[in-house]
């Protein structure tokens, strides 16, 4: 039921994630209905700001399994330009100085000419594992695809 990558979320956004090994990095691509705008024809804020947490948390699954993941504890985003609805982007997840107990990683939000909407970086961290283990269920649903 995930917002961002929840296939089976009706109103979610149903986002795929690939892994790029060349790149290790994670990629997905997507189009932002109309009724997440923020000001006509533009993506709010605060959606663009999930998104690029997603795939770049996400980034930490290239070369593991779900036990890698964690959470987000910071998250600095720049808006560089507006990032429009109904329009095919490029998302990207990278892996910036991996961890046990915490890690970095960035993302970037690119439009069909590669240039970039937005970007982020997150600080992340290993959660508690009672936090943890209410994960169990949904850990089938999580996937990052082997290549796009």
């Amino acid at each position: 039921m995930c917002f961002i990558c929840g296939l089976e979320n009706p109103v979610g956004l149903k986002m795929a994630l690939y892994n790029d090994l060349d790149d290790q990095q994670v990629v997905a691509s997507v189009s932002v209905p109309d009724h997440f705008q923020g000001y006509p024809g533009v993506v709010h804020g605060g959606i663009v700001a999930t998104i690029l947490d997603e795939v770049a948390g996400r980034a930490l699954l290239v070369n593991g399994n779900s036990d890698d993941l964690m959470v987000t504890v910071k998250i600095e985003v720049r808006y560089r330009q507006p990032t429009p609805t109904e329009t095919p982007l490029t998302v990207v997840g990278q892996l910036t100085q991996p961890g046990l107990t915490r890690a970095r990683a960035r993302g970037e939000i690119r439009l069909p000419d590669g240039s970039v909407t937005a970007e982020a970086e997150l600080l992340l961290a290993r959660p508690p594992d009672d936090f943890r283990e209410r994960w169990q269920d949904e850990k089938a649903h999580w996937r990052v695809y082997p290549d796009g």
